[in-house]
């Protein structure tokens, strides 16, 4: 009898391949094709040769060589190609069969697909895995959701492929219904670029107005990754500072500084305007990425805009413990905007998540993995309806805690003409959302005056709506109330 695959992928491409070879690794035979059909042959000759693994060179033959029921994963570039493969998998598959997208789908199209591919009487997953080659090798995060039924099929396969926490747990675990677990990827990958620009102001302020050399902070950021800020994120910062070109200067030095990016931290940002919630800090990193590909534009400014002159008097071992308090302080932040974020939307799509299994899935194989995120986890366990991490006694301990020190580095910053954008919006967040009142009153009185939008008063009950003729000439008719 013909042994049959337990999985089979599509899109050998540099994660398809370092996937399959992880899934294999775990005693699972796997089926591969990839549209470029000489890709597969190349596969099967090189990394995969003597290993168990059936090359194909066609969809029938695919789905014919995977035992039932059946399971595709695509890991093709998101967009069209996905709907491309669906369509061309669906006529060759029987109910129950499942259909897997590994990439990074917009959560809109996979909500979408779900529900297509469901009616065609399969199952579908749209799955976020994180943790670039080296973890789709290794053992990435992997972040499923879509048909509720399909998880009993894959949770094998998923869990052993994913890390792994100290105490054996999976960083992989069943995120909730269509394109739950796509959300919860994007939101990872927004967090991800709240991270990235973090660290970027930090090196800034110590190169610019400390004077640090790549070592020094080599040095600096060595030191941080034995504490709370022990992350993948600060551990590479610290290699890339160290590490030197050819000629022996810092190779950090001779990178163009115009950042790129893939989409994911902008569907962040715009999630969140579409959900009312106030994600600030990724927004920001979004936007930086943006101002850094306008080089050309701001290397001409440079020599027409002039800002104040950089001056540090004090104590830099001191500033740079600032700094450090600065960086964890907005990193709190950072992760409870991306958690009010994912409690909306769970509202807004009926997503039941859990939204400390989703910390533990983040502390192993993905970028934004961290010890930090093991105090997240404790917080939900303590609290399933903690509605904002910064009311948890742990967070809230630590933000104040750095309170000075992050107020001091940004005000110095923005004294000395550093932009710090990420860091200040979060300091902004954290004195906005701990304000009893905020000046809203008088934007609203503004909207009723030249749009008679209405407002609410404090002296009546919520809900009620008045409109005042504010000029005598503008009448009492009112607009109608509602928010988009």
């Amino acid at each position: 009898m013909e042994k049959k695959a337990n999985i089979g992928l599509i899109g050998l491409a540099v994660m398809g391949e370092n996937l399959v070879l992880n899934m294999e690794s775990k005693g699972f035979t796997v089926a591969v094709f990839n549209r470029t059909v000489e890709k597969v042959d190349r596969f099967i000759n090189g990394r995969g040769k003597g290993k168990n693994f059936i090359g194909v060179h066609s969809i029938e033959e695919l789905v014919q060589s995977l035992e039932h029921p059946r399971k595709v994963m695509l890991l093709v570039k998101a967009g069209p190609a996905v709907d491309d493969f669906i369509d061309r998998l669906v006529p060759y598959m029987e109910n129950g069969d499942i259909i897997i997208d590994g990439g990074n789908s917009n959560y809109h199209d996979t909500i979408r697909r779900t529900k297509y591919v469901e009616s065609k009487g399969l199952l579908y997953i749209g799955t976020g895995v994180s943790g670039g080659e080296e973890g789709a090798l290794k053992g990435p995060s992997i972040m499923p959701g879509g048909s509720p039924d399909a998880w009993l099929h894959v949770k094998d396969i998923f869990q052993s492929i994913s890390a792994q926490v100290e105490d054996g747990t999976p960083c992989c675990d069943w995120v909730g219904e269509n394109g739950a677990g796509h959300f919860v990827k994007m939101v990872h990958n927004g967090i991800e670029y709240g991270d990235m620009q973090l660290i970027c102001e930090a090196y800034q302020i110590m190169k610019e107005l400390l004077g640090l050399s790549p070592f020094e902070m080599h040095s600096v950021f060595k030191e941080w990754n034995k504490g709370d800020l022990d992350s993948y994120l600060i551990e590479i910062t610290r290699d890339i500072l160290a590490f030197n070109d050819e000629d022996g200067d810092p190779l950090v030095e001779k990178i163009l500084d115009t950042a790129g990016q893939k989409g994911t931290g902008k569907w962040t940002a715009i999630a969140a305007l579409d959900l009312g919630i106030p994600l600030t800090l990724i927004g920001e990193s979004v936007f930086a990425r943006c101002l850094s590909a306008q080089k050309e534009e701001r290397v001409k400014a440079s020599k027409i805009l002039t800002g104040p002159p950089k001056n540090f008097t004090g104590d830099k071992k001191a500033f740079i413990e600032d700094i450090r308090q600065a960086l964890f302080a907005s990193k709190i932040v950072s992760y409870t905007q991306g958690y009010v974020l994912m409690r909306e939307a769970a509202k807004e799509y009926g997503w039941n998540l859990n939204n400390g299994g989703i910390a533990l899935m983040w502390r192993g194989g993905c970028i934004i993995r961290s010890v930090f995120l093991r105090k997240i986890k404790e917080a939900f366990d303590k609290n399933p309806e903690l509605s904002n991490l910064l009311l948890d006694s742990y967070f809230k301990n630590k933000i104040e805690a750095a309170q000075e020190s992050w107020r001091k580095v940004v005000a110095t910053a923005l004294t000395n003409g550093i932009p710090v954008p990420a860091l200040t919006s979060a300091l902004c967040y954290f004195d906005g959302y701990r304000s009893e009142r905020l000046p809203a009153n008088l934007l609203q009185a503004q909207r009723d005056y030249f749009g008679a939008h209405t407002y609410e008063r404090i002296d009546k009950p919520r809900g009620e709506f008045s409109h005042t003729n504010w000029t005598g000439t503008g009448g009492d008719t009112a607009s109608s109330t509602y928010e988009v």
